[in-house]
This record gives C-alpha cells, sequence and structure tokens, in this order.
C-alpha cells in the first residue's frame, strides 16, 4: 500500500506536533529490542517521538511472552536442530499456511486499537510477527499508517514479506534482489543496513584502545564474543583451544550475562591471563573492536552488522541453526568473514588468518563494500520522507 506524505505532512501541519513513529518489537535475543532502541534515538534526534512497543509482550500477553521465550531459548540450548528445521520450514511455506496455525496473527485486535489511540504517522517493525499483523488489519480494511519493516539479519526470509509493506530496508544488495525474485516491487526495497550504535562507525585508535585494555601492542588480538547476552555459543570450546595454540596472540573473551560461565572461563585462563582476558557483560564493545585484528563470534545478524560497521573482519565459529547459519553463509559468501565448523578448524583458520596479512586485508576491502555505519539514520530519514538523503547515505 503506497504512502501518503502528503497527508501527513497536512495533520502535522494542522497539529501542530511532532511526527509520532510506533515501532515494534520483539524480545526473542537482543537484536531485534536493539535495533529498536537505536532507530527509536535516531527518531528523537530527528524531532519525533517514538513508542517502542513489545509485540509478543504488550499486544499478546506477558505470560505467553515469557513462555515462548523460555520456549525459544530451551531449544536453542538443547535441541538446536530442532529450530534450524523450524526455520528452514517456515521459508519453505507461505504466510497464508494453516500450518502456521495463525501464530502470525496474534495481537491482531490489540495492535488495530493500538493504533487508533496513539495514532501514529509512521509504522516500522524491526520483527516479522507485527509485519504479519500489519498486513492483515489493511487486508481487512483498516486504516493503518505507512509501513516500514527494517531485516535484523543478513536473510531474505518468507515470514518477513507479506504483501502489504510499504517498503523494506534490508542490509545488502544481495538480500534486495532475493526480495525482487520473490515478487516484492524493486521500488519498494531499499539497501540501508542494519541499524547500529553511531559509536560503531566513528573511526578508532587501535594502539590507545589497547593501551586502555591492558593488552600488548606487539601481538595479534582476537575478541572472542557469543552476543550480547551471551550463553548459546561455544565460548568455553574456543577458550580452551586458545589456550592449547603455541601461536603469540592474547585473546579478549566477552561472557555477556552468563555468570557461569565467566567464572569456569576465569578459572580455566587463571594464570594466564596475559593470553586469555575473560570479561562479563561490557558496554565498551567498540573500543574491543578497536584493539582487535579479528572477531570469533556466532552470526548474529546484528553482531556482523556491527562488526562491518567497525571494519573489523570476523572468524565465525558456534553459529546456531535458522538465522545464524544463514548469516554465516551470507558473511562467507560476500568475503566479510572465514567460518569454523569444528574446534580443530578453529585452530587452523585463527593460525592461517594472523599469518597471512594479505587476507586480513582483502577481507577489509570487502568489508568496506558493505559496511553502512548510518543504516538508522538513512532509515528515519526514509521514514520521514527524505527519501532522496536516505539514498544517499545508503550508497
Amino acid at each position: 500500500m503506497p504512502a501518503h506524505p502528503a497527508r501527513g505532512e497536512a495533520t502535522r501541519r494542522v497539529t501542530a506536533r511532532p511526527p509520532r513513529v510506533l515501532i515494534l518489537t520483539a524480545s526473542y535475543g537482543s537484536g531485534h529490542s536493539r535495533v529498536a532502541d537505536t532507530l527509536a534515538a535516531e527518531f528523537r534526534q530527528a524531532g519525533s517521538e517514538p513508542t517502542i512497543v513489545d509485540h509478543f509482550r504488550d499486544l499478546v500477553h506477558p505470560t505467553f511472552d515469557r513462555a515462548s521465550r523460555a520456549l525459544y531459548y530451551a531449544v536453542l540450548r538443547q535441541a538446536p536442530v530442532l529450530w534450524g528445521g523450524a526455520y528452514w520450514l517456515g521459508d519453505q511455506i507461505p504466510v497464508s499456511s494453516p500450518l502456521l496455525l495463525s501464530f502470525n496473527r496474534l495481537g491482531t485486535r490489540k495492535l488495530g486499537r493500538l493504533i487508533a489511540t496513539l495514532e501514529p504517522d509512521h509504522l516500522v517493525t524491526v520483527h516479522p510477527t507485527p509485519v504479519a499483523v500489519l498486513s492483515e488489519l489493511r487486508s481487512r480494511g483498516v486504516r493503518v499508517p505507512p509501513h516500514t519493516t527494517v531485516f535484523t539479519d543478513f536473510v531474505a526470509h518468507t515470514q518477513w514479506i507479506y504483501p502489504k509493506v510499504d517498503r523494506y530496508c534490508v542490509p545488502a544488495p544481495e538480500i534486495a534482489h532475493d526480495l525482487t525474485a520473490r515478487g516484492v516491487p524493486r521500488d519498494r526495497v531499499l539497501v540501508t543496513g542494519i541499524p547500529v550504535g553511531e559509536e560503531f562507525g566513528q573511526s578508532a585508535d587501535r594502539a590507545a584502545a589497547r593501551l586502555a585494555l591492558g593488552l600488548s601492542p606487539r601481538l595479534p588480538v582476537l575478541l572472542f564474543m557469543d552476543g550480547w547476552s551471551g550463553g548459546f555459543g561455544q565460548l568455553e570450546q574456543a577458550t580452551r583451544k586458545i589456550l592449547e595454540m603455541e601461536d603469540p596472540l592474547q585473546a579478549v573473551v566477552v561472557t555477556g550475562r552468563e555468570e557461569a560461565l565467566e567464572a569456569r572461563l576465569r578459572r580455566l585462563a587463571a594464570g594466564r591471563e596475559s593470553r586469555v582476558k575473560v570479561h562479563g557483560y561490557v558496554n565498551n564493545v567498540r573500543q574491543l573492536m578497536a584493539a582487535a585484528d579479528f572477531l570469533v563470534t556466532k552470526a548474529g545478524g546484528l553482531t556482523l552488522a556491527e562488526a562491518l560497521a567497525a571494519e573489523l573482519p570476523v572468524i565465525c565459529f558456534g553459529s546456531l541453526p535458522g538465522q545464524e547459519a544463514r548469516n554465516e553463509r551470507f558473511a562467507a559468501m560476500a568475503g566479510v568473514a572465514l567460518v569454523a565448523s569444528s574446534e580443530a578448524q578453529l585452530h587452523r583458520v585463527i593460525a592461517a588468518a594472523l599469518r597471512d596479512p594479505g587476507l586480513l586485508r582483502d577481507m577489509r576491502e570487502r568489508i568496506r563494500l558493505y559496511r553502512r555505519p548510518r543504516a538508522a539514520r538513512g532509515i528515519v530519514d526514509l521514514v520521514l520522507r527524505a527519501e532522496g538523503r536516505a539514498r544517499e547515505l545508503a550508497s
């Protein structure tokens, strides 16, 4: 459904208020919510009034939200292959399939009431379920403001693609091509990148970062992360492998909010802190990336986008089935990441990468083709109808 910028501008002139933006997210993993927060901050800076709503918590039921997230995390920890199978199946079946059991319509009535009450000028979705619900509302004849959906993974997944979305903001040209191949009109697809904090696009002094972190300026640095919250990858296996290796290097391991894992790794690295430094949850990820030569991580969409913005080559290790496996495949084919599928292979990949400066140089050149550190600003400009500036920023 096409947007109506003139109508929106007329409304704002009459009411003399900043444009209201409703951002719909869900707390399955930290990526969706952090993208929503980044966009909200950028909308505020642009003079708008953003409101973030968690679809399952606020529009379905808090109990459903807690129970479904607990199930999701349990599956990821105990039987990740089941999630990979479900993710694959969801990509094969159409969005109207009865196999979805109307899951993609949960919260429809409450969202309709929220839109009527809040009267937003623009809608932004960063999770597929509200995309589906907004499309359903439009199919019922409900007036829905211009709707932009922002992809948070390097994947064109079927359950993100609905017929009544005004525009899609995607992370890379390959994803745009995939959408158009699936029938989405090209003029509704804009390559913007995934929104990241503005600090990831700022230049940083590697020597200063290493000095501040107590790292040697002479040895290569590997940064190990498991996403912002941690606990789902293979950090313990990776740390053991680093301690076994004889190659001259130093590692920084970030465990996120997993306190038990942090304690185990601190015991493991006891007496060898000059080689492996263990941290829990941190708020200086940009500084850590500035100090590193490589990031070793599972392939979360937002983590990859932050590494791209910071021009940091990636070694993917421990990626979960589903969207992370697809992100990993994209990053490897784009030439911005290497992949290690086992502990033995991790050893070989790290050793090869550190011994070949040409490989590091080539990866950085590829990264510059894909990094879009101003994605949030470009998306906000697009939503607020400064479309020409958005296209310039996304290029």
